[in-house]
């Protein structure tokens, strides 16, 4: 059967979802780095950085299996709009935080612990973020048009992460922090409206009222039981978690590559580029064949990218690993996507998304302060060499312990799912 690499956009619902999802990950990750810098800027102190991550990740792994069982229990239009209200309540609690007003009136102390508090809230709303889109997205398209919905969505994702901060560079430079918010708090707004063009959906789990602790025994037990899944989980975690370099960024635009909010805004920018070529490379040539393998490779040359960002004190060096970087970890994010999307059944969509949370998504932020730790302790390019070199180990662990792993293919997944 021919492949139609524009299958999942020719439904209205998903290309909808899509520009929430699209709207969400700019706003999230644009504010994360408005923080970062402001933060920095008032500490000086990598410690702060890191801080800024563990306020987020605490909440957000504590109440992820709950929010997991929550997720499947109820319909997830209405969640989802719950979270995006949430999340734009946040944004402009930080928007008023940062006014050169509310500055000058508080101590520096206070405006650092109201930051870290929202955040803290921040993470608590991720939580039930998550498994909601990866739950309402399989209600959107047919089981037989996965593979490519979780492309789209997974590139989507990419690229606003990436886009997201390189944006939020260009705006403290053209506007300053304050204002910078204020463009965050638009983008939560859009995806806060298009949620209206999208209406109910059934909820598909069977057991509606199920006991809280079973609910959880099984979400946990269908990932360990799952190969595929807890493979791609336990590789993509330990990558994100020492190879999260990026979160160091303002340290190497103001310190090392003196480059300033320019020069940060163009690192920011690097892996974007990347994400938006495999965005459009993964749609018209499935990486299901062999997925296994392709996954260990994409790893491990993200690996080999933080490891050179982390030696470059060239600034284009530095612009061009952070571009195959982001090429890398888009080849990553797919095929894990479509892994998840392709073996985890309708009505535990929630509590396996909660687990790939737990794993994956809030690695990022784990690792976050795992730089800002080891940047403070062992210097700041000594911390990325060490995070890149960690991530190549474990590569080279998995596939010599794992070779069902690299055997892995899911072709026979998606012609099952197509008849």
């Amino acid at each position: 059967m021919k492949n139609d690499p524009y299958s999942a956009l020719r439904y209205k619902e998903f290309t909808i979802f899509l520009c929430i999802r699209f709207s969400l990950v700019m706003a999230w990750t644009m504010q994360f780095i408005v923080i970062e810098w402001q933060v920095y800027s008032l500490t000086k102190d990598p410690l702060s950085l890191g801080l800024i991550g563990l306020m987020e990740v605490i909440p957000a792994v504590s109440l992820a299996l709950f929010a997991g069982h929550i997720v499947d229990q109820k319909e997830k239009k209405k969640l989802l709009t719950i979270c995006v209200f949430a999340f734009l309540s946040i944004s402009m609690g930080l928007f008023v935080l940062t006014l050169p007003s509310t500055m000058e009136s508080f101590s520096q102390s206070m405006v650092l612990y109201g930051i870290y508090g929202l955040v803290f809230l921040g993470g608590i709303v991720r939580a039930f973020l998550g498994p909601t889109i990866f739950s309402l997205l399989a209600l959107l398209v047919p089981k037989k048009i996965y593979p490519n919905a979780a492309t789209w969505s997974s590139s989507t994702w990419q690229i606003g992460a990436v886009a997201g901060p390189a944006l939020a560079g260009f705006a403290i430079n053209l506007m300053d922090v304050h204002w910078s918010m204020l463009v965050i708090v638009g983008w939560a707004a859009l995806a806060f409206i298009c949620l209206f063009k999208i209406p109910k959906k059934p909820i598909m789990n069977p057991n509606i009222g199920e006991p809280v602790l079973q609910s959880l025994k099984e979400g946990i037990k269908f990932v360990f039981k799952t190969k595929a899944v807890l493979g791609a989980l336990t590789l993509d975690m330990i990558a994100v978690l020492f190879g999260g370099a990026i979160a160091l960024l303002p340290i190497f635009a103001q310190d090392i590559l003196k480059v300033g909010p320019q020069g940060f805004g163009i690192l920011r920018a690097a892996p974007a580029v990347g994400a938006f070529i495999i965005m459009f490379t993964t749609a018209y040539f499935p990486i299901s064949k062999k997925a296994g393998i392709k996954l260990l490779i994409a790893v491990f040359g993200f690996g080999l990218c933080i490891i050179v960002f982390g030696l470059s004190s060239i600034f284009w060096v530095s612009v061009m690993a952070l571009f195959f970087s982001g090429i890398t970890d888009g080849i990553s994010m797919v095929i894990r996507q479509t892994i998840l999307q392709l073996k985890t059944p309708d009505h535990m969509r929630g509590r396996v998304s909660s687990v790939n949370s737990m794993f994956v998504g809030s690695s990022n932020e784990l690792g976050a302060f795992e730089s800002g730790i080891t940047a403070k302790y062992m210097g700041t390019v000594t911390a990325v060499v060490f995070g890149g070199s960690m991530t190549l180990l474990t590569v080279i662990f998995t596939s010599i312990v794992s070779p069902a792993f690299r055997k892995l293919d899911l072709r026979k997944d998606i012609e099952e799912s197509s008849k």
